[in-house]
């Protein structure tokens, strides 16, 4: 073989590597999770009046590091059992409960009869669209005597394509910040009028930031904790902004104008 065809040949090779490499770069793993499911239920306690744990998790089985990631933000939001610091006591199911059980006998020597602690944690898949994998992240605690349990819920977006998890930050084009907060203003402005918010409401009740934010097809949803911006009895309001008002907001990856 001649220098020449040699060379021809080597050329190709590369750039047949660099199509190879880019189309790999826009190809994507998809995530099948599996259930987790356990149930725990304190001993050593009145009739009627255990406490229980249950836990409805997911974890993925060729992603063990999204798996963990899962599983310590579920633990995270759910225990509100610290030692001053940001990091939970509990890191794993098992731990979770104990320390669980260890607030619901405190909490029955000032509950009424018959009323017992119950936690939940739960992961489901929330949507799964152009290799995107949106995860909702629920908890609910209620200690005997309190008034009502507090849900929590966070939304876990996975960029497939990348393989882990991605932030609001990653979503929005840089610098845009402000637009984002303008079109969120705007969807609580149209969320407000849904719910026939009076002037005290409003004023009562300002918008605050979340990034606790769903890329869907048709759009984004964000969604708030009860308190945040209505009492409890709106439960966890969400808003909602249409792909269209997020065009040179958000990144087209995350609103779905990406080719495969």
């Amino acid at each position: 073989m001649s220098y020449r065809h040699t060379l021809i040949l080597v050329v190709s090779l590369l750039a047949l590597a660099g199509c190879q490499t880019e189309e790999t770069s826009n190809t994507a793993t998809r995530l099948v999770p599996e259930v987790v499911e356990a149930k725990f239920v304190e001993s050593g306690c009145p009739p009627d009046r255990c406490a229980e744990v249950v836990v409805n998790a997911l974890r993925f089985p060729h992603a063990p590091a999204l798996s963990e990631q899962l599983r310590q933000t579920l633990l995270a939001m759910s225990t509100g059992i610290t030692d001053g610091s940001d990091e939970p006591l509990a890191d794993s199911w098992e731990a979770f409960a104990q320390a669980f059980f260890a607030q619901a006998k405190d909490a029955r020597q000032f509950g009424p009869p018959h009323s017992a602690g119950q936690a939940s944690l739960e992961a489901k898949v929330y949507a799964q669209h152009d290799d995107l994998l949106i995860v909702e992240l629920d908890s609910y605690i209620y200690h005997a005597g309190q008034a009502h349990g507090m849900p929590s819920t966070e939304f876990m977006v996975i960029d497939e394509r990348l393989g882990r998890v991605v932030t609001l930050e990653e979503m929005l084009i840089e610098g845009r910040e402000e637009a984002f907060r303008a079109a969120l203003a705007r969807a609580h402005q149209r969320w407000l009028e849904q719910v026939d918010a009076n002037e005290d409401f409003r004023a009562n009740w300002p918008l605050s930031e979340s990034r606790n934010v769903a890329p869907l097809e048709m759009g984004w949803t964000v969604r708030y904790e009860v308190y945040e911006i209505a009492p409890y009895a709106f439960g966890q309001p969400e808003l909602h902004i249409p792909n269209d008002e997020l065009l040179g907001i958000a990144e087209p990856r995350y609103l779905g104008l990406t080719s495969d």
